[in-house]
């Protein structure tokens, strides 16, 4: 992973790379369910929200151990795996890199979810809605379909 946000613009916020449209799960989200989620190739974190509120970040090491029925929300955090929508680019960035993360969910000052900021695999830029809507468009397209 890129440790050296160069290509974040100066005075750039998180809200301006941010994908707006991340596929979330809620509050009642059973840890194997929460398994199945993550059989897809593409689904790195589960973000637990409620009423539009994000209430956790789940990662499949917080899974570990956890029995199949119990709430997979009570094993994620928010700590560490969020940012502010106004927050600025590059110190974000920067902290994702420092912590290793390639992803964290973006919340207004009420803790509502806005989007996901999402490194991209290289490590020089972030996932935008139209990147992601054209990987959606190719994979209906494909003869064997999503």
């Amino acid at each position: 992973m890129s440790t050296a946000p160069s290509a974040a613009p100066d005075g750039a916020r998180v809200a301006a790379a941010m994908h707006t449209f991340p596929k979330t799960c809620g509050p009642a989200t059973t840890v194997a369910q929460a398994w199945a989620a993550f059989e897809r190739p593409k689904v790195h974190s589960l973000l637990v929200v409620d009423a539009g509120r994000l209430l956790a970040v789940v990662d499949r090491d917080d899974l570990a151990g956890a029995g199949p029925d119990g709430p997979a929300a009570s094993l994620g955090t928010l700590d560490g795996r969020v940012a502010r929508a106004g927050d600025d680019l590059a110190s974000t960035w920067a902290a994702m890199a420092e912590a290793g993360r390639r992803r964290v969910a973006v919340v207004d000052g009420s803790g509502r979810l806005l989007g996901l900021l999402c490194l991209k695999r290289h490590g020089r830029g972030f996932c935008s809605d139209a990147g992601i809507r054209a990987r959606i468009d190719e994979r209906a397209a494909a003869p064997d379909g999503p």
